[in-house]
């Protein structure tokens, strides 16, 4: 006797499943977020050096560094960057989407160590005394752009400003405001260049209780923007020595990712096509849980807030492979079982419990192996390990279990009883008891 009640339910998961998938499909592809190599950008591996001799480069050195890059990223306005740490003192930054490149490299490597300092040399002032986010670009009386940024104490820079203007004799009493300023460096060296290293060193002349400061300095008005925006981002505790740099094309990444898509779907419906001849009924359950399982990953993948690579989609469509191996290797399971004599129910049991065991232990090899790539690898390999263990993962729900569930309930709706050629088993190859 047909069991009705199985097959309703069967068509009613998979008109819930199909409705779920299509309308929300779209939605969640376009949310997942994108590697540089798929939409453009570049990367830079940074060494970490220490800014004063004899200084010592540990975790905690490299994560204020990283958290200091993140602060400057936000500047340029960069939704999701990639910032690791990798090794003992090197720091990776992948942005994507960045068009001006060499903004973005000026930005980050740039050290931000402002100094207040006297015509020798002699600090005064510096970044520390600065207020959090208090620079910004204003305008003089003939429209050229200035940096002005806000000190933490007035009184403070009344005495620096009192101690300058005091100083003797006259003509040294110049307040030198350096960027970045390095060993060896030297006003008198600079202050007859064309282009000195030092921004400006304006004359003081009275004593300045204030806490705003106007750094003048021939400024245009995206040398001005730069300066405050470096200065908001505040300083970097260390030097960053640029090691390596990879760059690609808004176009370039584009067309990769285009040509990585279609590639993807040649591979999927081949193994879906394979699945149908090979497998008839068996091969369309598969097809079924194979939809599910590719639409699991990648709402998966958005919920970790991960980034797709091109290497993550090599890693999807291998795991498409992982999970048609799992199906395969049940469905030839209950074909075997179907050829030994055993009924359709029989064989269906028997092959999906014997097949369990082979379909763990190929995975778990497979989990071990992505781990080893995700804590030995770099960022792209990482992807591509992250994306794998995803995948094999989700497998288990879809290849295994969702399979077993779709198919059991028509096996056990009895409507296949003594119809092995819908299992792909021909009578003639049946064991006769």
């Amino acid at each position: 006797m047909v069991k009705k009640g199985r097959i309703f339910t069967f068509f009613l998961i998979v008109i819930i499943l199909g409705g779920l998938i299509s309308t929300t499909i779209m939605g969640i592809a376009k949310e997942i977020k994108l590697g540089l190599d798929l939409q453009g950008g570049f990367e830079i591996l940074y060494q970490v050096k220490p800014v004063d001799e004899g200084g010592v480069i540990d975790d905690d050195v490299l994560n204020a560094t990283v958290s200091a890059l993140n602060q400057r990223v936000n500047v340029l306005g960069v939704s999701e960057p990639y910032i690791t740490i990798e090794g003992e003192d090197r720091v990776r930054v992948q942005l994507a989407g960045v068009e001006d490149q060499q903004t973005a490299r000026d930005l980050l490597a740039t050290e931000a160590q402002l100094t207040f300092r006297d015509v020798d040399d002699v600090v005064k002032l510096d970044g520390a005394d600065l207020q959090e986010g208090g620079a910004r670009v204003t305008f003089n009386e003939a429209n050229q752009p200035e940096v002005a940024v806000t000190l933490k104490d007035a009184n403070q820079f009344g005495e620096v400003t009192r101690e300058i203007r005091d100083r003797a004799p006259q003509g040294e009493n110049l307040l030198v405001i350096w960027l970045d300023y390095e060993e060896g460096d030297s006003f008198y060296e600079e202050v007859g260049k064309e282009n000195p290293k030092f921004l400006s060193a304006p004359t003081v002349r009275e004593v300045l209780n204030t806490r705003n400061v106007v750094i003048q300095g021939n400024f245009t008005i995206d040398e001005a923007t730069f300066l405050a925006e470096v200065l908001n981002a505040g300083a970097l505790p260390v030097q960053l020595e640029e090691l390596y740099s990879n760059s690609v094309g808004a176009s370039l990444g584009e067309q990769a990712m285009k040509n990585t898509i279609f590639a993807g779907f040649i591979g999927v419906a081949l193994i879906f096509l394979y699945m149908l001849i090979f497998y008839r009924f068996m091969g369309t359950i598969a097809v079924i849980t194979l939809s599910v399982y590719i639409f699991l990953v990648l709402v998966i993948f958005n919920w970790m807030n991960a980034v797709l690579t091109l290497p993550g989609i090599a890693a999807l469509i291998l795991g498409v492979g992982m999970a048609v191996d799992a199906n395969i290797i049940t469905y030839e399971r209950i074909k075997e079982e179907i050829r030994s004599g055993k009924s359709i129910m029989s064989a269906f049991k028997a092959g999906s419990r014997r097949s369990l065991s082979t379909i763990l232990d190929a995975n778990i090899t497979t989990i071990l192996a992505a781990s080893v790539l995700f804590y030995y690898g770099t960022s792209s390999v990482q992807g591509f390990a992250i994306m794998l263990i995803v995948s094999i993962l989700t497998s288990f729900l879809t290849a295994v279990y969702g399979s077993r569930l779709l198919l059991g309930l028509w096996v056990n709706s009895r409507i296949f009883n003594k119809k092995p050629r819908m299992f792909g088993v021909k009578e003639s190859e049946i064991s006769e008891l």
